[in-house]
């Protein structure tokens, strides 16, 4: 099933979107909890497409894929490596992604999404699976030359428009060994496999719910394989998950 969130004439609902039939179907309230149809529905085209979720908090990793620490120069961490991004950052499917005035290096990092489907706290890996809501694409857009500069990732991470969710959650998917890809203007950029991540999405959730309760909603970032990259505005971002779809975004100038 794909879980989506959409706004038609002002209002915000969630639905479950049929790209075979290009429509999308009205949920009654959330699906947290349970999914009930209304029966009502709409052409994609007709509504605009939202963020799947609204995130109390993004917890993303750092350094999950050993290839991608290598690039960068770092050490693979002992274990996961956390930042959060605001939820203020959340951008839409087919959203602009905001070239701040205060970069001038802006990167993509396509990443696999863990949307929570329950409050979890301190919960164990063997059990993760049920307090999860299922997936969905990432870009952890970084302002890269801010991040060497202030060393923490707050600034770097967190500026409105960096955190592109979508296009959909898909809840009925084993993230095990899913190719993940980056493409900047229909070149690929990043090609790698979810079986790369150093810790897996279950012990994420057991690690993160150790430390903070998670919500319906939160996203936990998986982190991005190799072959990250700079770009500009006018690019247009495509984000790929084997099973899920393609999140696309466009860079503009602040």
């Amino acid at each position: 099933m794909k879980i989506c969130r959409y706004e038609n004439a002002g209002v915000v609902a969630y639905g479950v979107a049929d790209p075979v039939h290009g429509v999308v179907r009205e949920i009654d309230g959330s699906p947290f909890g349970g999914v009930i149809l209304t029966g009502r529905e709409f052409t994609r085209t007709g509504v605009t497409m939202l963020a799947p979720v609204a995130p109390s908090k993004i917890v993303a990793i750092g350094l999950n894929y050993k290839d991608h620490a290598f690039e960068m120069g770092k050490k693979i961490p002992e274990e996961p490596m956390m930042f959060i991004k605001p939820s203020s950052a959340v951008n839409r499917p087919g959203g602009d992604i905001v070239y701040p005035a205060a970069s001038k290096r802006v990167d993509y990092e396509a990443e696999l999404g863990v949307v929570i489907g329950k409050e979890a706290r301190r919960v164990m890996a063997a059990d993760a699976r049920s307090y999860i809501l299922g997936y969905t694409c990432v870009n952890d857009v970084t302002a890269r030359d801010l991040q060497a500069r202030d060393v923490q990732y707050t600034r770097a991470k967190g500026f409105d428009t960096f955190a592109p969710i979508g296009p959909w959650i898909e809840t009925d998917l084993d993230p095990a060994a899913l190719f993940i890809r980056c493409r900047v203007n229909g070149v690929l950029k990043q090609d790698g496999n979810t079986r790369e991540m150093g810790a897996g999405p279950f012990a994420l959730v057991e690690f993160v719910s150790h430390v903070m309760t998670l919500y319906p909603g939160d996203v936990i970032a998986t982190g991005t394989p190799p072959g990250v990259g700079s770009v500009h505005p006018g690019d247009v971002i495509e984000v790929e998950i084997e099973g899920i779809g393609v999140l696309s975004n466009r860079v503009v100038p602040h």
